[in-house]
């Protein structure tokens, strides 16, 4: 009988734990507390704002990066893991929202959202910004150095063309910033949708590729610092940590035209922690912590109140801050559809086996 009256005594005390265990879970769940998986670009956030966000609000947050928009759908659309975080562009915005990928924004948690510049925000490709809250933005140009070129500069894409870059020219991995490169160098939309364009643009990389030394992704960054290579086809934010290390590289959009592109913060609809989700976006937003988030990754910052507390000499650096009568020449990407993004990536696939 003392044996019984133990054992129902312990199963009490273990309920009454498990019990109070539960509670305070779900109250921390209610608070926001808990884990958040983050699924970012690389090199994309300062790692200390991490832990100062895990130190003010007690969520944890696990951390993984994509180097493409669409192996990010792909992973989400999997399914696999759940993530509560995205950085997608303006046009994979688009697709997610098509594919119900994407959980509204609650406003009314995300409080600096009126440090943003009104000009980055109701978009075309989220009106309204019902699903994504903006994080950065820039151009594609050219990334060069006058002391490797005998002072050549490239007001002109075609300047790229040059038979004295031979084997000196790096290209970016990625078929939408090269084929748009050479529609834009044509004078076509970097969105075309015409088959005899596409097909232009693509013939007239083939004729670039003897000035193609690689073509690769984040490892450029390094190879210009090193004077390794002496122009690449990149984004502002990689040519301004290419500067900040090399002063001698300079940085242009061509007068032809570019792109303007956006990256913005998403909540999937894998999403478990949607209350850290929000915390975790206001945090961003804060003017602070966007000023140095910008400081260490290069890119431009569509906080408003963020620029207030940035180096002035960066701010007004129009390379990396067009005004908007420049921004009105370049074009944003839309979304083609899965059909005619393959058309994309075939035509960039058959420049590259071009090359060997």
């Amino acid at each position: 009988m003392k044996s019984i009256i133990q054992s129902a005594i312990l199963i009490l005390l273990v309920s009454g734990i498990l019990l109070f265990i539960n509670a305070e879970l779900s109250e921390g769940s209610k608070a926001g507390k808990g884990t958040i998986t983050v699924y970012n670009w690389g090199e994309y956030i300062d790692p200390d704002l991490i832990k100062q966000f895990e130190e003010e609000t007690g969520i944890k947050v696990i951390y993984e990066t994509f180097d493409s928009n669409e192996g990010m759908m792909s992973k989400i659309e999997q399914g696999g893991t759940s993530y509560d975080i995205s950085v997608p562009s303006e046009y994979m915005i688009e697709m997610m929202k098509e594919k119900d990928l994407l959980l509204p924004i609650d406003y009314s948690k995300v409080p600096n959202i009126k440090h943003i510049d009104p000009y980055f925000l109701d978009l075309a490709f989220d009106p309204g910004n019902e699903y994504s809250v903006p994080y950065f933005w820039g151009t594609v140009g050219i990334a060069f150095n006058p002391t490797l070129l005998e002072g050549q500069s490239f007001e002109s894409w075609d300047d790229l063309w040059d038979p004295s870059l031979k084997q000196r020219v790096i290209l970016v991995d990625s078929a939408r910033e090269t084929i748009g490169m050479g529609l834009n160098s044509l004078g076509y939309s970097l969105n075309s949708t015409n088959p005899q364009e596409l097909r232009e643009a693509t013939d007239k990389l083939k004729a670039l590729s003897p000035n193609v030394k690689a073509v690769i992704g984040d490892e450029v960054t390094q190879l210009m610092i090193n004077n390794e290579a002496a122009v690449s086809l990149t984004w502002s934010g990689q040519a301004a940590d290419m500067m900040y290390e090399n002063e001698d590289i300079d940085y242009v959009v061509p007068e032809e035209g570019s792109n303007l592109w956006f990256d913005n913060i998403v909540i999937p609809k894998t999403a478990k922690n949607i209350d850290g989700a929000h915390a975790f976006i206001n945090f961003m937003l804060d003017p602070e912590v966007a000023a140095q988030n910008t400081d260490y990754v290069g890119y431009s910052t569509p906080n408003l109140s963020a620029l207030e507390l940035m180096d002035p000499e960066v701010v007004e650096d129009e390379r990396f801050y067009p005004d908007e009568e420049t921004r009105s020449h370049l074009e944003v990407y839309k979304n083609l559809g899965l059909e005619l993004l393959g058309v994309y990536n075939e035509r960039f696939l058959e420049f590259k086996m071009d090359m060997k």
